[in-house]
């Protein structure tokens, strides 16, 4: 069985061989299936989705959904990269927290009853960050 996280390049190039999706979908994919036993983390996801479309391997589509170009097509026995690991600084924190936020953005356009009833929380989390970064009023 392969490590969950060096495994998601592969697992995303696969899903996408068969049809053009979104972060939350592939994540719903892959949840399928390995019927339940992994869902990866959309800190890991969109993150590795920005990656693999910087390197040409992916283009995203106005929808939204990613597939795969014709450079990943002629390369889909690369070598896979390593196994991640745990956000270590505040540079990965943030960089995970970008995910989430893709996800949660994902969410809201394709099954909004997900994030409905969180509302209130994710409204607080927007209001703490953007204290953070000193845009709200005192």
């Amino acid at each position: 069985m392969m490590h969950r996280r060096r495994g998601l390049r592969t697992w995303i190039i696969s899903i996408l061989a068969n049809a053009p999706k979104n972060g939350a979908e592939i994540m719903d994919e892959i949840e399928t299936m390995t019927q339940g036993w992994w869902r990866p983390s959309p800190g890991s996801v969109y993150p590795l989705l920005d990656q693999m479309t910087q390197e040409e391997l992916l283009k995203k589509r106005d929808d939204g959904r990613y597939e795969l170009t014709a450079k990943a097509k002629e390369e889909l026995e690369w070598p896979f990269g390593m196994p991640g690991r745990k956000p270590q600084t505040v540079e990965d924190m943030v960089n995970e927290m970008v995910g989430f936020a893709s996800y949660l953005e994902d969410l809201s356009r394709s099954d909004r009853s997900k994030i409905a009833p969180l509302r209130d929380k994710i409204k607080s989390v927007a209001e703490r960050l953007a204290a953070l970064v000193g845009t709200t009023k005192p």
